[in-house]
């Protein structure tokens, strides 16, 4: 019994594990950036210094 116990016990703390760094891995993702129209964003922030 004691053995079976064990096992499971250490079952549940890896499950418990996994899905703690399955978490934490969602949470430090981050999207690819694509596509960005860096000249877009200079003239942004000219306008913005402007101010």
């Amino acid at each position: 019994m004691a053995v079976t116990m064990v096992q499971r016990k250490l079952r549940l703390r890896r499950v418990r594990t996994a899905r703690r760094n399955m978490a934490l891995k969602v949470q430090n993702a981050k999207p690819v950036i694509k596509k960005i129209d860096i000249e877009a964003i200079k003239a942004q922030f000219a306008a913005n210094a402007s101010k």
